[in-house]
């Protein structure tokens, strides 16, 4: 500990200018700015020395190294858009199943507007216009929604019951603790991350699609990669290609393939996620925090507004929709559908 104080001390020094802060945002002692003086505070009280100040900053219950991170992410110019949310990752355990939660620091990126008619496939004009999007910094799993986890909170048959024998074979297929939630309805997704919050106190629900593609891109470490981690749909993703049997391609355990820049998994292929939002099209406009894309619904004919948002493709996508299985890519369905690539990952908001 004393040989990180004084190395952290000798790089604060060359910090010429302190950045203003709210006491959110690692002003400890209150004189509107987070410097050295409050990594002194959150220190002492780490060595057990009364300060006589409230130094923990995330409210976690201690004043930890999760405290002194977050000052200096603050005098590093790394101030969450949303400072709430604690730059940190985070791990849960719910009916003895730990999850961990990746943190996600909000930006400014071009969201959609790259050109998917090269790669072929279904609805590839409707990640057009690009149009500049910002997000606030989140929490997201870094899985895609497991069975142990999300059978612990719901009924085993939820998205099943009265189904016709293709569902129910499919589920019944696919079920296995230990493989992501298959078959899950919107509905039941929201209801399960409602479920999750009043357990743990804490607020999840469904990514927008705006949360979900910068997660997907990488954020603010995003290498501009077509698919989530690389431009070869090979390594980061699960799907069967075009000499593979379609429909047949195996369900994969969570972190087989390669994670992205951010250390997310299975953001593209395997399972198509269900997001937050109604299906719009794009508007040119910039927007902030974004829902339902911002323009005119997508036309679907009869009860459009109840048609949610898939993103990121799934095992069954590549050879006939190769677009959805992109960053980029856009699916929908009925809010009450239960195909069997069906998933979802929920972010954390505080």
């Amino acid at each position: 500990m004393k040989k990180f104080y004084k190395q952290f001390i000798a790089s604060a020094a060359l910090l010429c200018l302190p950045v203003m802060a709210s006491a959110a945002t690692g002003d400890v002692n209150g004189d509107g700015t987070a410097d050295i003086d409050d990594v002194n505070m959150i220190i002492n009280q780490m060595l057990g020395r009364e300060t006589g100040l409230n130094c923990d900053l995330n409210n976690d219950g201690s004043v930890d190294v999760d405290d002194l991170n977050l000052v200096i992410n603050v005098l590093l110019g790394h101030t969450p858009t949303n400072p709430e949310v604690t730059p940190v990752d985070e791990e849960f355990t719910v009916a003895g199943v730990t999850f961990k939660l990746i943190y996600v620091e909000g930006g400014t990126f071009q969201m959609g507007g790259r050109d998917l008619t090269p790669i072929g496939g279904f609805s590839t004009k409707s990640n057009l216009p690009g149009h500049q999007v910002t997000v606030s910094s989140f929490k997201i799993m870094e899985t895609e929604c497991i069975q142990a986890l999300y059978y612990a909170l719901m009924p085993t048959n939820c998205d099943i019951v009265n189904e016709d024998e293709y569902y129910y074979n499919a589920w019944k297929k696919w079920r296995n603790d230990a493989l992501p939630a298959t078959c899950v309805k919107w509905d039941n997704a929201v209801l399960f991350a409602q479920k999750l919050s009043e357990l743990t106190g804490r607020t999840f629900r469904l990514p927008t699609e705006a949360e979900w593609e910068w997660a997907a891109k990488g954020g603010v470490r995003s290498q501009g990669y077509l698919y989530s981690g690389s431009d070869d749909i090979a390594d980061v993703g699960n799907v069967h290609f075009p000499s593979s049997s379609p429909y047949e391609q195996t369900l994969k355990v969570p972190k087989t393939k390669a994670p992205n820049e951010l250390g997310l998994y299975d953001m593209t292929g395997n399972l198509q996620e269900w997001t937050n939002d109604v299906g719009y099209l794009y508007s040119e406009d910039a927007q902030v925090n974004p829902e339902h894309g911002g323009g005119n619904m997508m036309d679907f004919g009869l009860n459009s507004a109840d048609y949610r948002v898939l993103r990121g493709g799934s095992k069954d996508d590549f050879s006939y929709m190769w677009a959805l299985c992109t960053n980029e890519g856009r699916g929908a369905l009925v809010k009450g559908s239960n195909q069997p690539n069906n998933g979802f990952r929920l972010v954390l908001v505080n």
